[in-house]
C-alpha cells in the first residue's frame, strides 16, 4: 500500500522521559566513552553524549506509524523504514535530573527510485518547553509508492536549515576505530532503541541482511566520540550541529576508519568506512563553538 503525503504536517504526541544519571552513563558507557562529563557524578552534573537524543527519539518515530494518516501502510511495509539522514540540532547539553518532552513532526514525503522518502523533525523541550535539540531525520520506505493526498498543517514543516559546507577529507586523519562483537546489543539496552535487526539473527537474516548490524546512529556516536576527544579537547560541551547519511552496513566484530577534514571555521567534515573499505558514514559533518 503507499504512503499518502496527508501525513505531512502530522505530529505524535508528546512522549516524556526522566533522564537520570544511570541512562547517561550506561550510553557513554556501552560506546567505550568514559569521559568524565558523562561519569563522574561527584565533579557535578552528569551531562549526555552529544548524540543521546537519538534516545529521547526512537518512541516519537515509532509512533509516527500510529498517526492516523499513516493507515494506509501495511505493518511489513513500516518494518522496511531504513534511516537515511541525520541533522542533529544541539542547543544546550542534557543535563542529569531532568524531565524531557520530544515530538515527531512529519515534514516530507516524496517518491524516490527505491521506494517512499518521508522526513521528520524532531523537537525535544525541557520542563520550561525551551528547547533542547531539533533532529531532522530523513528515512526510505524501501519498495513503497507514495500517493498525494491532502496534506496536513504546513505551518508545522518548517525546512532544515542549510547544511555546512563540505570540506576536503584527508586520508592522513586516520582513526581506526573498534567494534566489539557484542555492541549491538549492549547499545540497543542502554540506548533503548530495539530493532531487531541488531540483535536477532533470525529476523536480520529474514529482512536479506548478511547479519546482525550495528545501529547507525552508534556509529555515529562512536565517531563523535573520537572527534570529541581529538579535536575538541573532549569538551562535548562545544557540540553545536552533528549529521551525516547512513549507507553501508557495519558487522560486529570489526574495525572502521574514520576519516577527518582539517577544521574550518567552526566545524569539520568526516566519514567512516566500514571494515570492507565501504562508506557507512557519508558527508558527515559537525559544528562546534
Amino acid at each position: 500500500m503507499p504512503l499518502d503525503k496527508k501525513m505531512i504536517g502530522c505530529q505524535t504526541q508528546g512522549i516524556e522521559h526522566w533522564v537520570d544519571e544511570r541512562w547517561l552513563m550506561g550510553y557513554a558507557a556501552c560506546l567505550g566513552d568514559l569521559n568524565p562529563a558523562y561519569m563522574d557524578t561527584q565533579a557535578g552534573n552528569v551531562i549526555a553524549h552529544p548524540v543521546f537524543p537519538v534516545c529521547l527519539e526512537w518512541p516519537p518515530i515509532l509512533d509516527t506509524r500510529k498517526l492516523s494518516a499513516a493507515d494506509t501502510l501495511t505493518d511489513e511495509e513500516s518494518q522496511r523504514g531504513v534511516h537515511a539522514a541525520h541533522d542533529l540540532h544541539v542547543f544546550r547539553p542534557i543535563v542529569a535530573g531532568e524531565k524531557l518532552t520530544t515530538q515527531a513532526t512529519m515534514t516530507g514525503i516524496a517518491a524516490i527510485k527505491p521506494g517512499a522518502a518521508y522526513t521528520m523533525r524532531l523537537d525535544t523541550f525541557d520542563a520550561e518547553q525551551k528547547l533542547v535539540c531539533t533532529t531532522y531525520q530523513l528515512s526510505i520506505y524501501r519498495g513503497v509508492e507514495v500517493i498525494d493526498g491532502a496534506a496536513g498543517n504546513a505551518a508545522q514543516t518548517a525546512i532544515a536549515p542549510a547544511l555546512p559546507p563540505a570540506l576536503p577529507i584527508s586520508s592522513t586523519h586516520n582513526h581506526h576505530i573498534d567494534i566489539p562483537a557484542n555492541l549491538a546489543h549492549t547499545y540497543t539496552e542502554c540506548a533503548h532503541i530495539w530493532n531487531p535487526i541488531h540483535t536477532d539473527r533470525a529476523v536480520a537474516l529474514a529482512a536479506g541482511l548478511p547479519d546482525i548490524i550495528l545501529h547507525g546512529t552508534a556509529t555515529l556516536a562512536l565517531a563523535v566520540t573520537r572527534i570529541v576527544n581529538e579535536r575538541l579537547g573532549g569538551d562535548s560541551t562545544r557540540v553545536r550541529r552533528i549529521g551525516g547519511r547512513f549507507a553501508a552496513m557495519v558487522l560486529m566484530p570489526s574495525t572502521v576508519i574514520l576519516q577527518l577534514s582539517d577544521s574550518v571555521e567552526g566545524h569539520l567534515s568526516f566519514q567512516v568506512l566500514n571494515a570492507e573499505g565501504e562508506t557507512a558514514i557519508s558527508k558527515g559533518f559537525i559544528c562546534f563553538d
